[in-house]
């Protein structure tokens, strides 16, 4: 039996919700003040135009006042001495200086802010990064387009709606990853808000146009035909659509004859249209990923919980715990779960939190043919690595762990900070290395994973490896999407070296 660590929602004390995006809230809160800043400076140039529009405007009227008059009586008004030296004043200085006043060029403040905060603007790799956040999420909470466009997601705070530009936005990134099954979901969901009356930059055509493309690709010819002459209706000089609509109809009756040669069965087989739906995925317990993250996934029987209970731990008569024993609790049996409650304050999490937020970069993942490590798109989050030299509260953490679990953490990697925004996940996955994985974990000569401590508020702790040092298959585990806010977790991951009389190896392969 597989059993996954579902990490879902907010899972340390104090990191309520927030906006976030796929990789970490730390860079996208940083983006939302930078976005105030560039719309304060936006405000001073166009508070800056007005002024100046208000004495190019004053300016006008006093002169329309002047020359009305003038024009009047043109050689009485000329005649006098005052009236010609000011005329001949206005037309040599005064139309130059507003000249260079109509030219001056108000926005360079605001156009000089604009390019400094540029540097920190999200590209074109993390647009349809985050849009990409969204799909996954409409899969994996199986939420349809239109609650997503209304923003209707539970436990949100600042509710937002997607524009039909926006789906329509979401629709063009499936369609260049040839992902006709959600490209013809959003343009269905722009196309509808469309003909709701929304006002839009974007026309019925443009999402017609895509849409029929990714019905076809999806195998049902006839729902293609109907979209193209809609098309049509609208725009009948339309190039593309008028030689969709020669070539579907062409294709269509190419199997009406090849169905009248054919029995009734094998018609009916080749008139009914069968959607692809999603492309083929590469992770094979997609499926069960997904329900699980839903709260769909495995119950334990009666009997299996009844074998599970919750004492106090003293760390096998660690004077630390003695009188003050932690709270354990067997979260499941096979493999051996264990959670520990009020093991960490929130003192103590905003401490690991504020060290951990200066050095967020992107999570990595050891790459099984170079042993290096490397990103990839199943883990989506951005980590830390804290020493215990560096903080007394991250030794603390470290020596807490070490007495709990009564491993040596002097071979275990540094505490692992990740925070993951919107869409954030790390997909099924095991934290040991794998016998076609020899290199893994080389260049730390501490050899393999043993065992895994996962900080979430509570905390939890398994054994990667059977005592005789083979890999637990069961520990296989994930960390789901987030759907609203975002997540902070910590873990600690320990190594064979230096357990050999922690842990003593058995004769059993599987035990």
């Amino acid at each position: 039996m597989i059993w996954y660590i579902l990490i879902i929602g907010i899972l340390l004390p104090q990191s309520l919700a927030h906006p976030g995006f796929f990789t970490s809230i730390g860079q996208m809160t940083d983006l939302i003040h930078t976005e105030k800043d560039l719309v304060t400076s936006l405000k001073d140039y166009i508070k800056a135009e007005e002024d100046k529009l208000e004495q190019i405007k004053k300016w006008a009227e006093k002169l329309d006042r002047l020359t009305s008059t003038a024009t009047k009586d043109p050689e009485g008004f000329v005649g006098h001495p005052v009236n010609a030296f000011k005329l001949m004043k206005r037309l040599n200085t005064e139309w130059s200086e507003l000249e260079n006043l109509v030219l001056k060029d108000m926005s360079d403040g605001f156009i000089s802010n604009l390019t400094i905060q540029r540097q920190y603007f999200p590209n074109d790799e993390d647009q349809v990064g985050a849009a990409k956040a969204l799909l996954r999420l409409q899969d994996t909470y199986n939420l349809d387009t239109d609650t997503i466009s209304k923003g209707n997601l539970p436990g949100v705070k600042h509710k937002s709606f997607l524009t039909a530009e926006d789906c329509f936005e979401l629709g063009k990134v499936a369609y260049t990853e040839a992902d006709y099954y959600h490209t013809e979901l959003w343009m269905e969901q722009a196309l509808r808000q469309l003909d709701e009356g929304e006002i839009s930059t974007i026309d019925k055509v443009s999402v017609l146009d895509y849409l029929s493309y990714a019905v076809y690709q999806q195998g049902d010819l006839d729902k293609a035909l109907l979209l193209t002459k809609k098309l049509l209706e609208l725009d009948p000089e339309h190039q593309r659509a008028n030689g969709n609509l020669k070539y579907f109809e062409y294709i269509m009756a190419k199997e009406k004859d090849v169905n009248k040669s054919a029995s009734d069965d094998q018609s009916d087989q080749k008139t009914t249209p069968k959607k692809k739906g999603v492309a083929v995925d590469y992770l094979p317990e997609r499926q069960k990923y997904e329900m699980l993250c839903r709260g769909e996934g495995i119950k334990m029987t009666p009997r299996r919980q009844k074998k599970l209970f919750c004492r106090y731990h003293d760390g096998n008569r660690n004077p630390k715990f003695i009188l003050a024993p932690a709270k354990q609790e067997d979260e499941w049996d096979k493999p051996r779960i264990i959670r520990f409650h009020d093991i960490i304050s929130d003192a103590e999490i905003e401490i690991v939190k504020d060290l951990a937020k200066p050095r967020l970069s992107r999570a990595t993942v050891h790459d099984p043919e170079t042993g290096k490590l490397t990103t990839a798109q199943y883990r989506v989050s951005k980590s830390a690595w804290l020493s215990g030299y560096e903080n007394p509260v991250v030794s603390r953490i470290n020596m807490r762990i070490q007495d709990l679990t009564g491993l040596d953490v002097s071979t275990a990697e540094e505490l692992q900070v990740a925070n993951y925004g919107v869409g954030g996940q790390y997909e099924p996955h095991f934290d040991f290395a794998r016998k076609d994985e020899p290199d893994a974990f080389k260049e730390l000569g501490t050899g393999n994973r043993i065992a895994t401590w996962l900080f979430y508020g509570t905390a939890v702790f398994w054994y990667n490896l059977f005592a005789s040092g083979e890999g637990d298959y069961s520990t296989r585990h994930a960390a789901c999407p987030v759907l609203v806010g975002n997540k902070w977790v910590s873990n600690k991951w320990l190594h064979e070296r230096g357990q050999e009389f922690r842990r003593p190896c058995t004769l059993s392969e599987l035990e």
